[in-house]
């Protein structure tokens, strides 16, 4: 019998660094750390945040998960199993149960396929669908489960508007059945009263598919209202990880305080609480040392060049364990 709290997806100490290459001789001369020493862990049927300016490496953790980029070091273990330990085979049948959906629907779209065709060639490669036949009808029962007429398979990508794309695209991820699905940014690009039938769609799949999220967005209040919980990004380091009550209504660091004072304010007066950063995010190239905010930080002392954001745990409310990262001060 399968162990229901077995955590679907766990990351230790993940690190992903891309190399400088410069001179006549195309030597390495550095290497940008996009992330650096990420341990996060996801349940079944848990939507879990990432947040973070841009460039912080978000997108970077969501494909490097997925393995679409290979991690400099680390650990990943998908539903019990090593990730980088798998060959050839076994990444196919992992590629399978762990989906993606991309920002941008229509520059992940084949222009010269139609929507059946892009929805279909999955379910024949991983013999999800055995004939044509069984592939039309499941191509339909996807394009129901999305909202979309099953009229449409026939039709190519340019037809459709950004929202109607965006549900073709996360209809090609669930056709497959997976167990996880990142989504990157997947409602950014989107109209906001389109964003909120996407989100509706992603919660109703969720719950119908008993699906895990890893939800990566700029948007805090989009991620207030999806998910469980949050992990705070800067420089490729998790500041602060926490459930969504915990980091919104008590946050610990002060770029998790700066961030959320950022969400837009409903009246003008709360706009005087914004916390307004000063210089620029240091380079990914040659990061601070100790805590990577401390150049940005208000209240930054010569500890913080020392020592790192510490790790700890902390739920009081419902006793379980939370790794979370916050300020030492």
């Amino acid at each position: 019998m399968k162990d229901s709290t077995k955590p679907l997806l766990q990351v230790r100490d993940l690190k992903k660094y891309f190399p400088i290459i410069s001179g006549l001789f195309r030597k390495i001369v550095g290497h940008v750390r996009a992330l650096d020493s990420i341990d996060f862990t996801l349940s079944q049927s848990e939507v879990l945040g990432i947040v973070g300016e841009t460039g912080c490496g978000k997108s970077t953790l969501g494909r490097t998960v997925l393995r679409l980029i290979e991690p400099t070091a680390g650990e990943i273990f998908f539903d019990g199993k090593n990730v980088l330990s798998f060959d050839r085979q076994m990444l196919k049948s992992f590629r399978k149960e762990a989906q993606i959906v991309f920002q941008d629907p229509f520059a992940s779209l084949n222009p010269r396929k139609t929507i059946g065709e892009s929805i279909g060639e999955g379910l024949l490669y991983h013999g999800i669908a055995k004939n044509r036949i069984e592939e039309q009808d499941l191509v339909e029962q996807v394009l129901l489960q999305v909202g979309m007429p099953m009229d449409i398979a026939q039709r190519y990508p340019h037809q459709f508007s950004g929202g109607q794309q965006q549900r073709i695209c996360i209809g090609r991820a669930i056709a497959l059945r997976p167990k996880l699905i990142v989504c990157d940014e997947a409602v950014s690009a989107l109209d906001v009263s389109v964003q909120a039938q996407i989100l509706n769609l992603l919660q109703e799949l969720k719950d119908n598919l008993n699906l895990s999220y890893l939800f990566i967005s700029h948007d805090l209040s989009i991620v207030r209202h999806l998910c469980d919980r949050v992990i705070v990004l800067y420089l490729g380091k998790v500041m602060e990880q926490g459930s969504v009550d915990a980091i919104f209504n008590n946050p610990k660091h002060p770029y998790t305080q700066a961030l959320l004072s950022a969400i837009p304010k409903r009246h003008p007066q709360e706009i005087k609480s914004r916390i307004l950063l000063k210089g620029e995010i240091p380079s990914a190239a040659h990061p601070p040392s100790g805590c990577p905010f401390r150049t940005r930080c208000p209240f930054a002392q010569p500890i913080c060049a020392e020592i790192p954001p510490k790790k700890m745990i902390r739920d009081p409310v419902s006793g379980k364990e939370d790794h979370e990262y916050h300020c030492i001060l």
